[in-house]
């Protein structure tokens, strides 16, 4: 049986995420899988977030039972695995080694923007939380396994050019383009994680890439800019690498 690519997409939260995991999902070849170690990550750390018992219950809360799965065959023996990860889910004592069965790849996004979501959507944020830090030594360890910089993409860069962003992405994937990509039908998946319904309301009315919106740092309070300020070394590092096109 031929090994499917797996993809181990890597962002924060409040990126365009789960737009990128749409996308790939609406490729004839590809199956889709959404934040499979968030059940693991809330049960090793004990963290309070929106519908916890409700995720807890819907996935494995072992993470070596998890990265067997996402080295293992795609589901429905598709030609592509897509894997939505966060990265603030990659807690201490999660292994890693698994990864190396994953063409990896790092989804950004500017800290002071990622912010602006978040705060929208939670009364309290870390720095932690936002992911960017960790984002830093899974790029910094993919790029010493494989010798270079693995590939990297700009959230406003694939919005301000969806076609010319996902064929750069794709031919650094090692993956053919498909033009389903650039569109989708709105709704619900049942590929969705159950926390859709406290975070998922915008790209359920999607059918595409939506040009940037209006940058929001000036709505920051102080407490997030000085997180901005802290994350945005570890998010520049990583935007050295992302892809032109």
């Amino acid at each position: 049986m031929t090994e499917p690519v797996r993809i181990a997409m890597w962002s924060g939260p409040r990126n365009i995420s789960t737009a990128m995991m749409r996308s790939f999902e609406n490729r004839p070849d590809t199956a889709v899988v959404d934040e499979p170690f968030y059940a693991a990550y809330l049960a090793a750390t004990g963290l309070d977030h929106p519908m916890r018992d409700e995720v807890l219950a819907s996935q494995a809360q072992d993470w070596s039972a998890v990265a067997a799965a996402m080295s293992g065959p795609a589901p429905g023996g598709a030609a592509v695995f897509y894997q939505k990860h966060m990265t603030h889910h990659m807690v201490d004592g999660f292994g890693l080694d698994w990864t190396a069965a994953c063409v990896s790849a790092f989804l950004i996004r500017d800290p002071a923007a990622v912010l602006a979501s978040y705060a929208a959507k939670r009364a309290e944020v870390t720095l932690a939380d936002i992911g960017v830090v960790r984002q830093r030594e899974l790029f910094d360890r993919e790029a010493d396994r494989l010798g270079r910089a693995p590939p990297v993409v700009e959230g406003a860069d694939v919005l301000a050019d969806p076609e010319r962003g996902l064929s750069a992405l794709c031919a650094a994937l090692g993956i053919p383009f498909r033009a389903q990509m650039l569109a989708w039908p709105a709704g619900p998946r049942d590929t969705d994680g159950v926390w859709a319904p406290a975070w998922y309301d915008a790209v359920e009315r999607s059918t595409g890439f939506e040009p940037p919106g209006p940058a929001r740092e000036s709505r920051l309070t102080d407490d997030l800019s000085r997180i901005a300020d802290q994350a945005r070394p570890h998010y520049e590092a990583l935007a050295a690498h992302r892809l032109n096109f």
